[in-house]
């Protein structure tokens, strides 16, 4: 196979995380290249088996650093970015991870005339009280200004293996003799499975869904927090009490 005829490279910024791991096995299965852009290359050799021998391959990148996401995305034609996280940790904090790091990936992306995916959240709102919602909606405001033709997704909660939503309140059902109903459990939900994230990602890639928009995703079911977590305890076979907790102690 020559260059010119070689198949197309995508950069997956996060690809080690949860939803990251799942977009990179969903491009494998259709044979794009994959670059892998994370902080520590040398903890995601994981991945490897999803591909090809060859097809997969790493790249050190922190958002933090204009310079590393710039040589990122060298060569790529399309570039994901699965960055987000829920809880800030010394210099990587809600702005510098997803604000700053957002914008940094859509300027790079828009440099190497690449498309760009990006995944945000539900409930994504520049406005927000939240700053971890706030700094999501600034990075798609950001996207948008960037790259108008980029893919935003905006999935709800995301469950499936290794999850931080179920797997984490399973976890603390195993120690805990109850589990915290913040606000009285009345939020609602509609959790969407991991793998459907994975392919609508990798449907942007190919470009099987319109450019230059957002898309909510969420699971056919929606259900109260009380609810959900009722059906974790039913599947993992713990009986726990539920204590409400007004939001504000939460």
């Amino acid at each position: 196979m020559t260059l010119s005829n070689l198949p197309p490279l995508v950069t997956v910024f996060g690809g080690s995380g949860f939803v990251g791991r799942h977009v990179v096995r969903a491009l494998a299965k259709r044979g794009y290249r994959i670059r892998v852009a994370v902080r520590r290359p040398d903890l995601a050799g994981f991945l490897q088996p999803l591909g090809n021998v060859g097809q997969i391959s790493f790249v050190q990148a922190n958002l933090r650093y204009r310079s590393s996401v710039d040589a990122a995305v060298q060569g790529a034609d399309h570039v994901v970015n699965c960055v987000g996280i829920l809880f800030e940790s010394g210099r990587n904090g809600f702005d510098a991870v997803q604000d700053f790091g957002a914008r940094a990936v859509a300027e790079a992306a828009r440099s190497v005339g690449a498309t760009l995916t990006h995944v945000s959240a539900i409930g994504a709102d520049a406005k927000s009280d939240s700053v971890y919602a706030a700094t999501k909606g600034r990075a798609e405001a950001a996207v948008q200004s960037i790259l108008p033709d980029a893919i935003i997704l905006r999935p709800s909660i995301v469950f499936g293996p290794e999850d931080g939503f179920f797997n984490k309140f399973a976890a603390m059902a195993r120690i805990a003799p109850a589990l915290p109903l913040v606000g009285g459990g009345k939020t609602k939900f509609q959790p969407v499975y991991v793998g459907d994230v994975a392919e609508v990602v990798a449907r942007a890639v190919d470009g099987s869904i319109a450019r230059g928009k957002i898309y909510e995703l969420g699971g056919r079911d929606v259900a109260s927090f009380k609810q959900c977590l009722e059906m974790m305890l039913e599947i993992v076979g713990r009986k726990r009490a539920l204590v409400t907790l007004p939001f504000g102690i939460a």
